[in-house]
């Protein structure tokens, strides 16, 4: 059998590799690996077409299928699609060959995709970032309110792969099929400084005091020092700039969480804001933080209070 499973979430494109990895009942050590950035197509086909000392049956995995793609980075590899295509016509019964790409979207148009559509399967792992019912399924054995489900997801944030680990982590703390909680979640769940800097960000830029103030208090009340505030808020709009100016540049997201080693969906979530901001005001917002950071370190004003009179954006004498 030959698969390929494409979409934007990698942590889903695992799962459903690990799930036809169980049913195939194949030994771990009749699995290979391949990135197809790193080799070459025909010495994949001659593995698949290979018998292997551990198994009768065996299994391949290749990743960064790039093949399949509407557009071709010159950088990479040259392939023969010609290669799999003849291996599509005479496929090996006892090898499990699965494609696999880090995209929304592959290249349907293509002839090898074609071919493999009517002898494989294609398997879409892309899934709607704000499904609910997506979440609740996560908690399985457990059970998870809607409401329930919807607070899990304000705390932890939208990056599927982080969902995934919270919820699993919750799974375990339940030990059982009984009903998830907020106050579980509360207990376990990893609150997310990074997703509520960003909603007390929102609020400071479109000058929405009251709801900034909200966003503040929230954070006091997981127990996050103000001083840790400001260091994140300063760091936020640090990474705006960054991400700004280097998007200007032509980087794209993957290409910047690169360079600036930090998580693509940091960057993500810095470039959907890219148009609030001029490049003058984030290192206005940026000034402003360091002289706040200096007042209350040396005794000038109360740290709650500092914070709060940046969020009105009232005078703090610097």
């Amino acid at each position: 059998m030959v698969y390929i499973l494409f979409g934007s979430e990698i942590v889903i494109i695992k799962n459903r590799i690990d799930d036809i990895k169980s049913q195939a009942k194949i030994s771990n050590l009749a699995w290979n690996y391949y990135d197809l950035e790193n080799c070459n197509l025909k010495s994949i086909i001659d593995d698949a077409n290979s018998g292997t000392l551990f198994s009768s049956k065996r299994g391949i995995i290749v990743d960064n299928a790039y093949i399949f793609n509407a557009t071709t980075n010159k950088k990479l590899p040259e392939q023969d699609p010609k290669i799999l295509e003849n291996y599509l016509d005479n496929i090996n019964p006892d090898t499990i060959l699965i494609f696999s790409i880090n995209s929304e979207k592959i290249d349907t148009r293509k002839k090898i995709f074609k071919k493999l559509l009517k002898v494989g399967k294609v398997i879409d792992c892309n899934v709607k970032k704000n499904s609910i019912d997506l979440i609740k399924d996560m908690f399985l054995p457990c059970s998870i309110g809607y409401d329930e489900a919807i607070y899990f997801k304000n705390r932890v944030g939208d990056d599927y792969g982080i969902l995934v680990s919270e919820a699993k982590k919750l799974v375990t703390y339940k030990n059982d099929s009984s009903k998830v909680t907020k106050e579980d979640i509360d207990n376990v769940a990893t609150f997310n400084v990074d997703l509520d800097m960003f909603h007390l960000i929102d609020n400071i830029v479109l000058n929405n005091k009251k709801e900034a103030l909200k966003s503040f208090e929230e954070m006091l009340k997981h127990k996050i020092e103000p001083i840790q505030v400001i260091i994140n808020l300063a760091s936020q709009f640090r990474l705006f700039y960054q991400t700004k100016v280097l998007f200007s540049k032509g980087y794209k997201e993957q290409e910047i969480a690169s360079y600036l080693k930090i998580h693509p969906y940091r960057v993500k979530k810095s470039l959907e804001r890219r148009n609030q901001f001029t490049l003058e005001e984030l290192l206005f917002f940026v000034e402003r933080l360091a002289d706040l950071d200096y007042q209350i370190k040396s005794g000038a004003i109360d740290k709650v209070l500092g914070m709060e009179l940046f969020i009105l954006n009232k005078d703090i004498g610097f």
